[in-house]
């Protein structure tokens, strides 16, 4: 999964993370900043995680000045690389890393959602594991809150560890504002006109799910993240339940007296 970037040497700027961060396929990269790169404190265990870590390190951090053969050059240029991914991961949950993904969020630089109700909206890089080399990049929705694969098999080889499980839900805790409203627009399967049995019986046992969830955390005062319209037509069908049962009610005195009428 670290092999994503073939440039070759001859490409190389004076300035390695210009380089980087240019290269076709790192475009879900931001760039790390110098001051956090040469903070020891901010590179602690990965040591033992990148071979010829300081290497890697020189040549990330533009101090490289080693002679060496094209094949250690290749190898230390791949640990370069990979050590750059394992530092953003720590990066982009930090309050500068937040900002500058914010900004590439805000353009749709990591694309778009696919799915048509969500009309187009940003996603964000995320990892499955915080482990290197087990799963790459996924990328998020949070107005349908599902996860899809990049289109780009330059992006699709990513190592999702390089953004990490938390950074996506870190961001919308950090910056709120940014929570969509979740959508109940969901595509109903249809044969002339008519709805599908199976799948218009289980989209209704889920819209009754949903909707007793939601009324549950009305109740409690806790925001439902659904859109204001969606509440409304909740408060609605509340209204109709409450109707119903007084009439119920109603009905069941009624009949009571009655009968207690009749024993007289």
């Amino acid at each position: 999964m670290d092999d994503f970037v073939s440039e070759t040497d001859s490409e190389y700027t004076s300035y390695w993370r210009d380089w980087f961060i240019s290269s076709r396929g790192n475009e879900y990269f931001c760039e790390i900043d110098e001051d956090y790169l040469t903070d020891r404190f901010n590179l602690t265990g990965l040591n033992t995680e990148v071979q010829y870590y300081q290497y890697a390190l020189d040549l990330v951090t533009d101090v490289f000045d080693l002679d060496c053969e094209d094949d250690m050059r290749e190898t230390i240029e791949k640990s370069a690389r990979h050590l750059y991914g394992l530092v953003h991961a720590r990066y982009v949950v930090t309050t500068r890393g937040l900002a500058k993904m914010l900004e590439k969020y805000k353009k749709s630089d990591f694309g778009k959602c696919p799915r048509v109700n969500c009309h187009s909206h940003p996603l964000l890089p995320m990892g499955l594991s915080d482990i290197p080399n087990v799963r790459p990049v996924k990328l998020y929705c949070a107005r349908c809150e599902d996860i899809y694969n990049p289109k780009s098999t330059r992006h699709a080889v990513i190592d999702g560890a390089y953004f990490g499980t938390s950074f996506h839900n870190i961001l919308f805790q950090v910056y709120p504002a940014l929570i969509p409203p979740k959508s109940v627009e969901r595509y109903i399967p249809r044969v002339y006109g008519f709805k599908v049995h199976a799948s218009a019986a289980l989209i209704r046992w889920q819209n009754m799910k949903r909707d007793d969830m939601r009324r549950r955390l009305r109740r409690l005062e806790i925001e439902s993240g659904f859109r204001d319209g969606d509440d409304a037509n909740l408060e609605d069908d509340d209204d109709d339940e409450e109707e119903d049962h007084a009439k119920l009610h109603g009905a069941e005195e009624h009949h009571a007296t009655g009968a207690v009428v009749a024993a007289a």
